[in-house]
């Protein structure tokens, strides 16, 4: 068997886990190559793991190294510098920040996104071939986990995907990812900060041509990063897999 180098851009929570699914050999692969903005975070990263791991300074060293596959795990802006050298090069590139995908013209062939921290998008992406009439997104999290203070449940932000995912780039990319799934559909979304919550919840409502939908996902915070849901890390993971395969 082919066994193929996985790139990562980013090492902070997303990238540490899939870094450790790959130690553990949840993902074959025989080398990490890694890059990070901050090169004490790839040097922390490389440092607690046995696994093979080579620390590049740039994209284009990343490039040079040929990976199989890429998986974005840094920022919204990062997906916006790099996209285009990613794609051009042919190697398939997964994006978890995927608030940048929106309004960008580029060629999806080889740009993928996971399910994040929800499900059902094999469902709802079938529905949209048909015709979605209203998908509504309602997401409740700690105040923590939105960067705000407020002492009561309170309704943050309402309106639809594409600003959601500008308003909060690190939070909102499951409503980036409805939006994606559904297009040229528009996902009205609902941010709820609520003191009272532990988990980062999501309900999604769909109504289509042929019925409707309701959806609800509570996923438990990353310890390391209260911003993300640890379902959003393990999707990734059962992507690259995929990804891996081919």
């Amino acid at each position: 068997m082919n066994v193929k180098k996985v790139g990562l851009i980013g090492c902070g929570a997303i990238g540490t886990v899939l870094a450790e699914a790959i130690e553990r050999k949840l993902v074959e692969c025989r080398e990490l190559v890694v890059f990070d903005v901050d090169p004490s975070k790839a040097q922390k990263l490389k440092a607690a793991l046995d696994f093979p791991v080579m620390i590049v300074e740039s994209i284009d060293e990343l490039l040079a190294q040929k990976p199989k596959v890429i998986v974005e795990a840094a920022s919204q802006q990062a997906v916006k510098d790099y996209i285009a050298k990613i794609v051009s090069s042919g190697t398939e590139l997964i994006v978890m920040s995927t608030g940048a995908l929106l309004g960008l013209d580029i060629n999806f062939s080889r740009v993928h996104f996971s399910s994040g921290a929800i499900g059902g998008l094999d469902a709802i992406s079938s529905a949209a071939l048909a015709g979605v009439n209203e998908v509504i997104l309602t997401s409740r999290k700690n105040p923590k986990a939105l960067g705000v203070y407020n002492q009561q449940e309170r309704v943050i932000y309402e309106g639809y995907a594409e600003e959601a995912a500008k308003k909060f780039p690190r939070e909102m990319n499951v409503a980036a990812t409805l939006a994606l799934t559904v297009k040229p559909a528009k996902v009205k979304v609902r941010v709820v900060s609520d003191p009272a919550v532990k988990r980062n919840t999501h309900e999604i409502e769909v109504k289509w041509r042929f019925g409707e939908m309701f959806l609800r996902f509570a996923n438990d915070p990353h310890p390391d990063n209260p911003h993300t849901s640890a379902l959003a890390a393990w999707s990734a993971i059962k992507l690259l897999q995929k990804l891996l395969q081919t």
